[in-house]
């Protein structure tokens, strides 16, 4: 029996317990939240702020503010997606969004755009943005020809003009940093600051260097975890994932299985007793609880993975097509926000309870 089965719902606690989502752990600030469970995926949505409330009780005014103190920021990262990250890690998440490398411009460049014309748009935005920050129609003006536009067969392509190539390349090169419009996180209308001091030059990372400490950060947030899950979620190859594993001295939870942990975490983990008492958890479907892993199926009781509001596909449970609501670790239900009614719409696999 593998180690999976036999501490399921050990492990599903286990897992929420180092999610922060027990209240057992004190998070002093945004940042420490971000720093201890993981990077919360943005998207222009809630997910920021759930991942702030249901672990330390953060308000959404608390959090913009965190984000207007740039205690925490919206940034490229790994696999070139957007998560909110501690101040601590924002030289690592910009390396890691530049070890990602740059697919727009490899589209751009078959419309006819080259190195020499990013080159030159950068540096005239860099310019531009001298006197003070400036939304995207603005940059446009005060660049002049320095852009263009990329017709139709760009729009197709996703990308309408070269303006989006440069200030993506200046993000990731920490030149520039972008700003939410009102301070929110749930919304995509920014304007575009020069970022000084940047802080991509002030590191030491390299690509390997920088795939081996998210490593090192993910088997802290969510051990024990496969290296397959860890790859996924860094977007590497099988032999990078390796490599950036090897100094870390992983150990299989147990012989027959591919769950690996920290060889530090190993005893706090055999001593963990799961709480008796149910402890209700609304979380989005991008909460790090589901993200840092590529199957979630272990969150999920066997007696409810044919239950109709799951989308089981070869036995396997890759996402959630709505919300989750979290017991312990285990999955019990899905839920969604009616704004209508300004209420919670919700089904669950459980009987329900005075508290539930």
């Amino acid at each position: 029996m593998s180690a999976l089965l036999k501490h399921s719902e050990k492990l599903r606690a286990w897992w929420w317990h180092r999610q922060g989502l027990d209240s057992a752990t004190t998070f002093s600030s945004a940042a420490a939240v971000f720093q201890k469970t993981g990077w919360a995926r943005s998207v222009g949505g809630c997910g920021p702020y759930l991942t702030l409330y249901s672990r330390a009780g953060i308000s959404r005014e608390a959090a913009d503010q965190a984000v207007a103190n740039l205690e925490i920021h919206e940034l490229p990262s790994a696999r070139a997606c957007t998560y909110v990250v501690p101040a601590a890690d924002y030289a690592l998440a910009l390396c890691l969004a530049q070890n990602a490398g740059n697919a727009e411009m490899r589209v751009a460049e078959k419309l006819g755009v080259t190195r020499k014309e990013i080159d030159k748009l950068c540096q005239a935005v860099l310019t531009s943005l001298e006197k003070g920050p400036l939304d995207p129609d603005d940059i446009r003006q005060a660049t002049g020809k320095a852009w263009r536009s990329l017709g139709p067969e760009g729009q197709k392509k996703g990308l309408s003009s070269t303006l989006p190539l440069a200030l993506g390349e200046l993000q990731r090169a920490g030149d520039i940093r972008r700003i939410p419009v009102n301070g929110r996180l749930d919304q995509q209308r920014y304007q575009y600051s020069l970022w000084r001091p940047n802080p991509v030059k002030l590191s030491e990372f390299t690509a390997e260097s920088s795939i081996a400490e998210l490593a090192r950060r993910y088997f802290t947030w969510i051990a024990p975890s496969s290296l397959s899950d860890f790859q996924v979620f860094a977007g590497v190859s099988t032999k990078a994932a390796k490599a950036a594993v090897e100094h870390l001295k992983l150990e299989r939870l147990s012989g027959d299985d591919d769950l690996l942990t920290l060889p530090s975490l190993r005893e706090e983990f055999e001593s963990y007793k799961p709480p008796k008492d149910p402890s209700y958890q609304f979380l989005t479907g991008l909460d790090s609880l589901f993200l840092l892993r590529s199957d979630i199926t272990s969150l999920v009781d066997a007696t409810d993975l044919l239950n109709p509001l799951l989308s089981l596909k070869s036995g396997r449970l890759t996402g959630l097509s709505s919300p989750a609501i979290v017991d312990r670790g285990r999955i019990i239900g899905l839920w969604e926000y009616d704004p209508a009614s300004e209420s919670i719409a919700y089904g669950v696999f459980v009987q329900k309870n005075a508290r539930c």
